[in-house]
């Protein structure tokens, strides 16, 4: 057993400098082929584009004349997007551990804040792909939508309102990746996702309402409050730094503390 350890050892020792002569791009490329590798990987990325083309063609059926603008087209194809890439950068993560597939990687690479990195990049990468791809159907939706109602087609964004919505959706897939290196389980990652995005911001609109001291605190602490600023328009200084204090209390500490147990935890 003693010799055996020692050999392990002395393998990883060997290992590890080469495995920094890999260049971060392609450790990146290998994790963007990763995410396409498994069936429920493929699926959720075209659930992406299915989702774009559901939601452009539900507008064009539904929506009246008035509404028939880019903003529209740009504000419904940007929902789904919204769950799913959340979803993605979960799945990024905790596959290495629901699919044990772990050991392989970090035996490969030894050294997990690279791969971390890796998957953060690829993951980042595939929303703003997915967000470009978003834009592109919105757009041609808008064009064929007045083209079958017989009216102008009214481009009501800019490339400023663009970046705020890329630059927000990419934020909460963050918070998924973050979540799935804090708890490297699937199901846990999903669930604490959908309860921090959709249940704690009910809540605190609601004691928003009912006391006044945490109406004055909530752009603060509430993530997806501060968030949402990105979404209608340009914000404004004190909406930046309660993004950047927000993001801070739900981003930032939250991934420290999880790349440190994710850096100590035993690969099986």
């Amino acid at each position: 057993m003693t010799a055996l350890t020692a050999e392990t050892t002395t393998a990883a020792r060997v290992s590890a400098p080469g495995s920094h002569a890999i260049p971060l791009s392609r450790l990146t490329g290998i994790e963007l082929r990763k995410m396409f590798d498994t069936r429920s990987g493929f699926w959720l990325m075209a659930g992406i584009v299915i989702s774009a083309v559901l939601a452009t063609t539900t507008v064009v059926l539904f929506a009246p004349d008035a509404d028939l603008t880019y903003n529209t087209f740009a504000a419904a194809v940007g929902f789904p997007m919204a769950v799913i890439l959340p979803m993605v950068a979960i799945l990024s993560v905790t596959s290495e551990w629901s699919q044990r597939s772990g050991l392989t990687t970090f035996t490969l690479v030894p050294h997990r804040g690279r791969v971390l990195a890796a998957k953060a990049a690829a993951a980042v990468s595939v929303a703003v792909a997915s967000m470009a791809i978003a834009f592109a159907v919105g757009a041609l939706g808008n064009v064929l939508g007045t083209a079958l109602n017989g009216t102008d087609p009214v481009w009501n964004m800019q490339l400023v309102d663009c970046l705020l919505i890329v630059l927000g959706n990419t934020l909460g897939l963050l918070l998924g990746f973050t979540l799935g290196v804090l708890l490297r389980s699937s199901a846990g990652a999903i669930v604490a996702y959908f309860v921090s995005s959709l249940l704690l911001p009910t809540l605190g609109g609601l004691l928003a309402q009912q006391q006044e001291w945490f109406r004055h605190l909530q752009p603060w602490v509430d993530f997806n409050f501060a968030q949402g600023a990105l979404f209608n328009g340009a914000p404004s200084a004190e909406q930046w730094a309660q993004l950047g204090v927000a993001s801070t209390i739900w981003l930032v500490v939250p991934l420290l503390v999880g790349l440190r147990l994710l850096l100590r935890s035993e690969v099986k």
